[in-house]
């Protein structure tokens, strides 16, 4: 048995309302559901990942001691058109930063928020 981590198993964004957060992050985000099954009597554990991801984002209900909304996730999502999303985004109303462009090596950023205020960043790698 090894006693080391062998990958990162999931990301976890607390939600308050885990129907509407599976319409946005697949609906809006473009990211497929991979899992939607019933946890305990606390909701649901759903999975939504970018096509071809190994790790998913969990949209689960908070846990013990813990609030939903308003978190800096530190999630990184991945473009090959930053400025294609930006407008996608825009055009879905979501509550969008303009693109940031520091200049080489770092690639094209942007920060959104979802309806519950949780902060994504999105990369452009191409």
């Amino acid at each position: 048995m090894s006693t080391h981590v062998s990958k990162i198993a999931n990301v976890i964004i607390p939600v308050t309302d885990q129907d509407r957060a599976l319409e946005f992050y697949t609906e809006t985000l473009g990211l497929e559901l991979r899992l939607d099954v019933p946890m305990g009597d606390a909701g649901r554990w759903i999975e939504v990942v970018p096509p071809g991801a190994d790790t998913p984002i969990a949209l689960c209900p908070p846990g013990p001691g813990s609030t939903a909304g308003g978190k800096d996730t530190g999630i990184t999502l991945q473009t090959a058109d930053i400025d294609a999303y930006h407008a996608h985004l825009k055009e879905h109303g979501v509550d969008v930063d303009e693109v940031s462009r520091y200049g080489d090596p770092i690639p094209p950023l942007l920060w959104f928020r979802d309806f519950e205020g949780n902060t994504l960043m999105v990369a452009e790698v191409r």
